[in-house]
């Protein structure tokens, strides 16, 4: 199944980047399978996916081609802006014509169940399909321990607002951190502090004060593929912050938001490493499908779940949605997706640390070696002016994220950096978009 994944994902990537012509004909089956080390089966599969895609067509006894494009490319290229902020997933790969489909399975499989309000706590068929699911990113839960919500943004304003059982009130950020929820806790007067997080991790000494100090309800982090510095926690950071949450009595919210996305092979979340059942686990599914999806899962401790469930209140997920990510999941379409969306951003990824290593050299932009997923922290000299080099490169039509919007309000000892986002960012945009942050990063400080 991964082999054929992997050479499926190949041969859409080289179609998108265009390295085939329209009308072009496509190498044989049996030099395909030559190419890619593995069985002709193997490459007619992927062959009759693509044609299914409607991306190439078969002719009996000739072989497989190209469809020809009579639509309008777009805008010609250098023509547009190029996109290092946009967090969205890119539109050229959206499964239209498969979510589609599932939309439309999902109708004929629940018919009248989709007119009711159905369950507060989702779609009681999506939340068994979950249970196998997550249990593959090493989160082996019960069905009774699993939550609909509206993304993760809605089960992260349920967590602020419920009492828990240690009687804390203060919420721990990570600082920086995201932004969104950084901003709500501050619009409602939340109980708020922050620790510092950079690119090396987090000072897990620090760390243990802050929990044995009282007072905390949770510590909310992002241990994979961090927003906004693009880097995860080491395997003994996550062991460590597990067993400390157990030792001191404080929650921990662990926001796996991008866990599809990235290209690291083995990653353990902090949940997997909880013996005393003080993590509650959120993954959300707008960033690899799209974002008006708007659908994540809570997997909540049981000691939890009721209150959970009453902040949450009433059943505020489209059916249809659910019912469609159920087949979606089931039928082996979020597989290859996903397999598809982690070798384009790894390639992109790729691609930005090479035109770094080209550009950057005199080093005046401090980069983590090994960030993943979409987000990339560039950290800047304190003689950039941040703003007036966000401002020069928008003028020349590339867009940029400023670091500050990332910490609480006051907060202090900040770093000053630009978070680059790849997942709008064309690869053949790369290398000119960071050639350009270079320059204006150079004029900033006066070099």
């Amino acid at each position: 199944m991964k082999k054929y994944l992997s050479v499926l994902s190949d041969m859409e990537n080289r179609i998108r980047e265009g390295q085939y012509s329209p009308g072009q004909k496509l190498p044989s089956v049996r030099s395909s399978a030559e190419f890619y080390g593995c069985s002709i089966s193997t490459i007619l599969r992927a062959y009759g996916e693509l044609e299914r895609q409607h991306a190439i067509y078969s002719i009996p006894q000739s072989g497989y081609y190209m469809v020809e494009r009579s639509e309008d490319a777009g805008p010609a290229r250098g023509s547009e802006t190029i996109d290092f902020a946009s967090a969205s997933p890119d539109l050229n790969v959206f499964p239209y014509l498969d979510f589609q489909h599932c939309l439309n399975k999902a109708i004929d499989r629940h018919k009248y169940h989709l007119f009711t309000y159905g369950d507060a706590l989702g779609l009681g068929t999506l939340r068994q399909t979950l249970v196998p699911h997550l249990a593959e990113y090493q989160v082996f839960a019960k069905v009774g321990q699993i939550i609909i919500t509206s993304g993760t943004q809605q089960a992260l304003e349920v967590l602020a607002k419920m009492p828990f059982p240690n009687g804390g009130t203060e919420i721990l950020v990570e600082q920086p951190g995201y932004d969104l929820y950084l901003r709500y806790l501050e619009a409602e007067g939340m109980p708020v502090s922050g620790i510092a997080r950079s690119a090396a991790g987090i000072d897990l000494r620090e760390l243990e004060e802050r929990f044995s100090g009282g007072g905390i309800k949770f510590f909310y982090t992002m241990p994979r593929y961090h927003n906004p510095l693009g880097t995860s926690f080491s395997t003994e950071e996550r062991k460590a912050i597990a067993r400390l949450a157990g030792k001191y009595d404080v929650y921990i919210v662990e926001d796996d938001y991008m866990a599809d996305l990235g290209a690291e092979r083995r990653f353990d979340p902090i949940y997997a490493y909880d013996q005393t059942s003080h993590v509650i686990y959120l993954k959300s599914y707008s960033k690899i499908i799209f974002p008006g999806l708007r659908l994540g899962a809570a997997v909540v401790p049981e000691t939890l779940f009721k209150t959970f469930c009453a902040y949450k209140g009433y059943t505020d997920n489209s059916l249809l949605s659910q019912a469609a990510l159920e087949v979606y999941i089931r039928n082996g379409m979020y597989e290859h997706h996903k397999h598809k969306i982690k070798a384009l951003y790894a390639e992109r990824i790729s691609a930005m640390y090479e035109a770094l290593q080209r550009h950057n050299t005199e080093g005046l932009i401090e980069v983590s070696s090994d960030s993943s997923g979409i987000y990339m922290q560039y950290k800047l000299p304190e003689t950039v002016n941040l703003d007036r080099v966000v401002k020069r490169l928008a003028q020349r039509k590339i867009s940029v994220v400023s670091g500050k919007g990332f910490y609480m309000t006051g907060y202090g000892n900040r770093e000053k950096f630009m978070r680059i986002s790849i997942s709008r960012a064309r690869l053949d945009q790369i290398d000119e978009g960071v050639k350009a942050i270079v320059q204006e990063v150079k004029r900033g400080g006066g070099w």
